[in-house]
């Protein structure tokens, strides 16, 4: 397998991924992501599903769990998903290409969702706790913005990953046990992106469909290629 069109694959869609950044990341753009969380909480609460506060206030009970929750929100989830990826690809394995495919549309298929609504995450409102803020560690700082979109919360990046790379493990699990440890990855990274209030809770639904679409576009292009 190829590794430096592996790596242009990937910095093609970081790169993609930077430009709808750069259209949306202005007061103007800040200012419709606080307008469309503001919309996003008040669908939930008409939808009975608002359930961020109380999950915050579950967790927070136990500081060290609060500290096991933001670092997997911070690297956890994306180096568990790159890592397979990379185990995958250096193998050789023949799985490789699908679950590429499957990531990167996941990666891909956020993209116009984050540039027609750019939503600000729960953390960025009153009511809610930033808890990695709360640790030291303040998610938008001038440096550190300037790799990632701050404002992109709907969908659930996080979770679309979640959803391809444990259905992905899920596939190749030889024991039941695995599966089931596997299939429970995304509501793993779901509890985690809302107890840290990085996402809502339509957030995460938003991402489990765009991960779910994404494998069912890998399974289609893949198919077809192969036959």
């Amino acid at each position: 397998m190829n590794g430096r069109r592996e790596a242009a694959y990937a910095l093609g869609a970081y790169g993609a991924y930077l430009a709808v950044r750069a259209v949306v990341w202005n007061d103007r753009g800040r200012k419709r992501a606080m307008e469309n969380a503001a919309r996003v909480v008040n669908a939930e609460q008409r939808l009975g599903i608002a359930v961020e506060g109380p999950v915050q206030q579950a967790a927070m009970r136990w500081p060290r769990l609060v500290d096991v929750l933001n670092a997997g929100y911070a690297a956890g989830n994306v180096s568990f998903s790159v890592g397979w990826l990379m185990r995958l690809h250096f193998r050789n394995d023949p799985d490789f290409r699908r679950e590429r495919v499957a990531a990167i549309a996941a990666f891909l298929g956020a993209l116009p969702f984050f540039a027609a609504f750019p939503t600000a995450p729960p953390r960025m409102l009153d009511g809610y706790v930033d808890t990695m803020a709360s640790r030291g560690l303040n998610l938008d700082h001038r440096h550190l913005v300037r790799f990632y979109n701050p404002i992109a919360a709907m969908p659930s990046h996080h979770v679309a990953f979640a959803v391809v790379t444990g259905f992905g493990l899920s596939r190749r699990a030889r024991t039941r046990w695995r599966r089931v440890l596997a299939r429970s990855y995304p509501a793993v990274v779901a509890t985690t992106v809302v107890a840290t209030g990085n996402h809502f809770t339509g957030d995460v639904a938003a991402g489990v469909a765009l991960g779910v679409f994404a494998r069912r576009i890998a399974r289609h292009v893949v198919g077809k290629a192969i036959r």
